[in-house]
């Protein structure tokens, strides 16, 4: 190993050493702690149980028979017992680790995520590196050391996002292809509101890239068909308690809902789709729904026609995964957790930054306050610093401060794929040397040659 990847790894493995200690720290003290966890861990007892998993109660009835008592858990947990949310797939993926007790079960589970994260970091890097090797670390580091909430929770966005990283990886890279395929097509299967546009983009790409893709997606079927046979054999009318359940929690005073009220003031656990900074203009799903699907539709139409009008290379790949990624966040339901994505626009904020030019320092700016906006930390002093704030929304002066201030996230990350969407568009495709893999169906796991 070169000595850069060395001191890379060093500084990865410090950086995500501080989430690790502090995340298991707070899911193994704090009421609420694995609270993500919990509630599909306990929801694939249901399944394994022959229970329904999507009817409203089940899940907490089976969840205090395995406590061996009848007290009620903490507000936070109660609210995640008491819907269930998470689609068939993530069950089955599930499945082995409920099959355990919940002691050695969430061990295995929190050193998954957290093993996977690293991994899907020092990949990034190795990709970003490749243009700015300390301006990408640093990002990376940032992102791995405000991951505490994600480990505290145990959510599943961990596992999945990482696997997403590690699938590109191993596309552009040309190397483990088959493992890639099998990653993503995982991820696509357990959370596509979070991985679902970066598969787009292999389709879009075509040649190779959209063969690897066609066949992500015949691992995904693969994967869906008996987890939906299972849960339809189990509870037959999983589909209308499943679409009440996301009613209920996006609903007015629902967990899900943007509405200004939630916006200001759950700090890490805050969502961060474009309805939730709409809304404080306009609290009516009438208006932010549409508004928000307009602005973001518009924006990926003009992505979409750009990458079917070039060729694919390399370094033009990062510059068409970087809006994209920041633009999932906005479009759906997205919590901090998911915003781990954002370490796929490291390697085209490291390449402007090599290039040069005011260019490099705006790439810097809206990447780091992207990543900045979504981060842990912050996230939990900003509410602290703006609770003794009494913003009256009823103006629009009050309006425009409780975004700014308050809700910054979906604003920043708008500003973000914007900017790079717009040098997306610019770039003149001639300026990177096209480069594809001359042997599409590779079999073999053996890496091919630097």
């Amino acid at each position: 190993m070169k000595r850069t990847n060395q001191i890379g790894l060093l500084w990865i493995l410090l950086a995500s050493g501080i989430s690790i200690l502090w995340g298991a720290s707070v899911g193994q003290t704090a009421p609420n702690g694995m609270a993500d966890f919990k509630g599909v861990y306990y929801a694939t007892r249901c399944l394994i149980q022959q229970s329904d998993p999507y009817k409203v109660g089940e899940l907490l009835r089976v969840y205090q028979a395995i406590e061996g008592g009848h007290s009620q858990p903490p507000d936070g947990l109660r609210s995640v017992l008491t819907r269930e949310i998470y689609f068939p797939p993530a069950f089955v993926f599930v499945a082995p680790f409920a099959m355990l007790p919940w002691g050695p079960a969430h061990l295995l589970w929190m050193a998954l995520t957290a093993g996977s994260l690293i991994v899907a970091a020092f990949l990034a890097w190795d990709l970003a590196g490749d243009y700015s090797p300390y301006v990408s670390l640093f990002l990376i580091c940032f992102i791995l050391a405000n991951s505490e909430v994600l480990l505290a929770t145990c959510n599943p966005a961990g596992i999945v996002i990482s696997m997403c990283v590690v699938a590109v990886w191993c596309f552009l890279r040309d190397r483990f292809v088959p493992a890639g395929i099998l990653c993503l097509g995982l991820s696509l299967a357990i959370k596509p509101h979070d991985v679902g546009f970066v598969w787009l983009y292999f389709v879009l790409a075509g040649g190779v890239y959209r063969k690897r893709a066609l066949r992500t997606l015949i691992v995904t079927v693969a994967f869906v068909a008996p987890a939906i046979l299972w849960v339809a054999y189990v509870a037959p009318h999983w589909m209308q308690e499943l679409h009440s359940n996301f009613l209920a929690d996006f609903a007015p005073g629902g967990p899900c809902n943007p509405e200004p009220n939630f916006v200001s003031g759950n700090g890490p656990s805050m969502i961060l789709d474009l309805q939730s900074s709409i809304s404080v203009f306009w609290n009516d799903p009438r208006i932010y729904n549409p508004v928000s699907y307009l602005v973001c539709g518009a924006l990926l139409l003009v992505w979409a026609v750009r990458t079917l009008s070039v060729r694919f290379s390399p370094a033009h790949a990062w510059l068409a995964l970087a809006p994209v990624t920041a633009l999932t966040m906005l479009v759906t339901y997205h919590q901090y957790v998911d915003a781990k994505l954002l370490l796929l626009t490291v390697p085209a904020c490291a390449m402007l930054w090599a290039e040069g030019g005011p260019k490099c320092w705006i790439a810097f700016l809206v990447t780091a306050a992207g990543i900045v906006s979504t981060a842990d930390i912050p996230m939990t002093i900003l509410p602290i610093l703006t609770k003794e704030l009494h913003i009256s929304t009823a103006g629009l002066s009050g309006q425009i401060l409780t975004v700014v201030l308050i809700r910054p996230a979906p604003l920043i990350l708008l500003a973000m794929g914007i900017f790079y969407l717009w040098v997306y568009v610019r770039r003149d495709p001639a300026h990177f040397a096209t480069s594809e893999p001359e042997e599409p169906d590779k079999t073999s796991l053996v890496p091919t040659p630097a």
